[in-house]
């Protein structure tokens, strides 16, 4: 089944490590929503009209800062032109400091049903050096604050690999976590991103350099550490207790059609993909004019066929990083080359213990995973 993704490209301040798309100007907020759901309405016909959606998320940026006007306006626009699952996952992710009592109340009285809290960590120092919007104590109380409002189904994110992070800290980061048995669990080692804050501190000297060997001993803690206490590692980054996955992340990596509404979303339908301007101004210039292909207009995205061989390599990168695997008949199904390629290229990987058979399905065992980008980049065509 499908699913929707609104990106919401404000946020209150820009996190040093950050590239994604957004602004901290809130002025055009408002005419925002309204081009987004006059987004939604012109590409309706984008998913399959009988499939019923799996998944509604709302990211960005920082999506807790819509209003709850907003948000039941978004969820108007759904109703009217999609059909939802009786069990769809809808997700919001939020800051710390946004989920105070009221904000929480508004959001139960929303159809939203899953919390994506972006904590990034429980230490002062981290915070202060990611340039994160909360302090610590807002980490720790929001966790609190949504079960008491009844959110049950909740995710966080946490960084690891920062050089404000030792092992100490990132113990105690995983600890609060499972004290308060949150179902969910999103972990990524600090990735220094060109053009960010931390990219021009890094090359100034005004910050220490990442320490690619600290971030994998804190993965392999990471891996212990959860595995000891139930969680299933199902994605390189996703950890969920029995039967807590993320829809919204398994549909990613299997390759589920989404569509992607708002300034630099995404959206795949299975052959091609096509991604929508990274600029608010030209976005709502582009809404705006109704006619998004016009080039004297500005255009609102761009769209890319995916060849035989793009499908083949992602299938290959989204394949291994789960634990479903890369599995041979799948393939198989787009030409005996390609199967032919995969088995040449896979058998001294498995051979060097970087990779793993079982059947016709291909793993990479925990000793790998950490590596996962360069294993499959060896398989590519």
């Amino acid at each position: 089944m499908a699913g929707i993704y609104f990106h919401i490209p404000f946020c209150k301040q820009a996190c040093h490590y950050c590239n994604f798309h957004f602004s901290t100007s809130l002025r055009y907020k408002e005419e925002m929503v309204r081009a987004m759901l006059c987004e939604l309405e012109a590409r309706q016909s984008y998913l399959l009209p009988d499939e019923p959606l799996s998944s509604i998320y709302f990211g960005g940026g920082t999506p807790s800062l819509l209003a709850e006007s907003d948000l039941m306006a978004f969820f108007e626009a759904i109703h009217r032109h999609f059909r939802l699952s009786p069990n769809a996952e809808i997700t919001l992710e939020a800051n710390p400091d946004d989920l105070k009592p009221e904000k929480l109340a508004a959001l139960r009285r929303s159809p939203v049903n899953r919390l994506s809290i972006g904590i990034q960590s429980f230490s002062e120092e981290d915070l202060r050096f990611f340039n994160r919007a909360h302090n610590a104590r807002e980490a720790r109380q929001c966790l609190s604050l949504a079960r008491d409002a009844g959110f049950e189904d909740l995710t966080i994110d946490l960084i690891y690999g920062s050089p404000t992070t030792d092992h100490t800290q990132w113990a105690e980061n995983l600890g609060i976590v499972l004290e308060h048995e949150v179902p969910h669990l999103s972990c990524y080692a600090l990735t220094v991103e060109p053009r960010t804050a931390l990219d021009h501190f890094i090359k100034k000297g005004k910050a220490p350099a990442v320490d690619e060997e600290q971030a994998a001993r804190q993965f392999d803690y990471l891996i212990s550490t959860t595995q000891a206490a139930g969680y299933e590692q199902y994605e390189i980054s996703n950890f969920a207790l029995p039967g807590r996955y993320a829809v919204h992340n398994s549909n990613y990596w299997t390759g589920v059609p989404y569509l992607g509404i708002g300034p630099s979303a995404h959206s795949f339908d299975g052959e091609s993909r096509q991604w929508n301007v990274a600029n608010n101004a030209k976005y709502l210039k582009a809404v705006r004019s109704g006619h998004p292909l016009d080039e004297a207009e500005g255009l609102l995205y761009e769209r890319e066929a995916l060849s035989a061989e793009d499908r083949y390599n992602e299938y290959v990168m989204t394949g291994l990083r789960t634990k479903w695997g890369v599995q041979l008949d799948k393939i198989s199904r787009l030409g005996p080359a390609f199967q032919q390629h995969f088995l040449r290229y896979a058998a001294p990987l498995i051979a060097a213990g970087k990779l793993e058979r079982q059947g016709d399905t291909f793993f990479l065992p925990p000793g790998s995973r950490f590596m996962a980008d360069g294993i499959a980049a060896e398989l590519f065509w």
